[in-house]
C-alpha cells in the first residue's frame, strides 16, 4: 500500500483557506498514492472553539473529502470538529470511494488546553480495514497513552494525526518511534506547521516509520509538503515472525 502524508500550513479558524491550501498541495500527489493522511483538525487548526467551528459529520468538510477521494482515486483521512445534537467530537474520518465512511473519536482529550471541557471523549477503538491492511487511527494526545494503543494483534499501521507544538517536538519524534517498535507496526505521524491563536508554533516533522522505528520518509520541519512511502504487509509479517515479541505480551483489559 502506498501512503501519502500531507503537512500543510494551517490558518487557525479559517476553513475555506485551509481546504483551498490543501487542495493546492494535493496537486503534487503521485498518481499511484492509495491513502492520503491529513493532520488533526486539518480544516481549522486545533481549537476548543467547538460551538463556532463544528459541523455535522456529513457536511461541507466531509463532502470535500469525498470529492478528493473520487478525484485522486485514493482513500483520505484526518480529523475535524463534529457536532451531534449538543455534543462535540474531535473526529477522525476515513473515506474511501465506494465504501461506507468510518470514524474514530479522540479518546484522550488534552485537558491542559481545555479540550476536555469542550468535547466529549470517544469510548471505543476503531480498526479500519483497507487494502489488506488493518489501520488503527489515533489523534495527537492519544500518542502518550500506550495501553490504549497497544497492538492486540489487530492492526498493521498506526496513524497518528496531530497538531503537536514545536515546544514538544522531541516528545513527538520519540513517542512515534516507541509506538512503532513496541507494537511492531508501521507508523504514520502527520503534523501541521504554522502558528495558532495563542502564539504556539508547529514544526510539522511528519514521518512514516517502519516497525523498527526507522524513518521510511519524512517532511522537513517548518515546510509544507507531501511524503510518500510504500508499505509491505509481507515485510511486516516476516519481521513479526522472525522477532515474535508479541507472543510474550501481557493480557489486559481496559475498563
Amino acid at each position: 500500500m502506498k501512503i501519502a502524508i500531507v503537512q500543510p500550513h494551517l490558518k487557525w479558524d479559517d476553513k475555506r483557506s485551509n481546504l483551498l491550501n490543501i487542495t493546492g498541495l494535493l496537486k503534487g500527489l503521485p498518481a499511484d498514492a492509495e491513502l492520503i493522511i491529513l493532520p488533526e483538525m486539518f480544516n481549522t487548526g486545533f481549537s476548543v472553539n467547538s460551538k463556532d467551528l463544528a459541523e455535522p459529520s456529513f457536511s461541507d468538510t466531509w463532502h470535500w473529502m469525498c470529492k478528493v477521494s473520487e478525484e485522486k482515486q485514493a482513500a483520505i483521512c484526518g480529523s475535524f470538529i463534529v457536532k451531534e445534537n449538543d455534543t462535540f467530537f474531535n473526529r477522525f474520518m476515513f473515506i474511501s470511494e465506494g465504501d461506507p465512511p468510518v470514524y474514530y473519536d479522540k479518546r484522550h482529550l488534552f485537558s491542559m488546553g481545555g479540550e476536555d471541557k469542550n468535547f466529549t471523549p470517544g469510548s471505543r477503538r476503531t480498526i479500519i480495514n483497507y487494502l489488506d491492511f488493518a489501520i488503527n487511527p489515533i489523534i495527537c494526545y492519544d500518542l502518550r497513552f500506550p495501553v490504549w494503543i497497544r497492538n492486540r494483534k489487530d492492526y498493521d499501521l498506526l496513524v497518528c494525526v496531530a497538531n503537536w507544538p514545536e515546544t514538544r517536538r522531541e516528545v513527538w519524534k520519540t513517542l512515534l518511534r516507541a509506538r512503532a517498535m513496541e507494537n511492531q507496526c508501521y507508523v504514520a505521524g502527520v503534523n501541521c506547521i504554522g502558528s495558532d491563536n495563542d502564539g504556539n508554533t508547529y514544526a510539522g516533522e511528519s514521518v512514516i516509520l517502519n516497525p523498527k522505528g526507522e524513518v521510511l520518509e519524512s517532511i522537513p520541519a517548518f515546510k509544507e509538503g507531501i511524503a510518500v512511502a510504500e508499505l509491505s504487509l509481507n515485510d511486516l509479517n516476516n519481521f513479526r515472525e522472525k522477532f515474535p515479541a508479541w507472543r510474550d505480551a501481557d493480557n489486559f483489559e481496559i475498563c
